[in-house]
């Protein structure tokens, strides 16, 4: 997963404002109390950070997976 796929995948999951907001301000415990900005920012690869996303939210496997059907434009980011 890129960059592009997680954010793409985190505004299809919360919306454009709401997936910001999550990012932002979600404490992720399986990535050192981390927000996934600052995970991402420390390096940690998108797919891990989007797995603790859906780990701690909860979310259903067809969320986990739906950077699979993220547009080819979305995936050279």
């Amino acid at each position: 997963m890129r960059h592009s796929e997680f954010w793409w995948v985190m505004e299809q999951a919360f919306g454009k404002s709401y997936a910001a907001s999550v990012a932002a301000d979600l404490v992720l415990g399986p990535l050192g109390g981390r927000t996934a900005r600052a995970a991402l920012e420390d390096g940690v690869p998108p797919r891990d950070v989007w797995n603790a996303v859906c780990d701690v939210l909860g979310l259903d496997d067809a969320t986990r997976w739906r950077h699979r059907d993220a547009p080819k434009a979305r995936r050279r980011g």
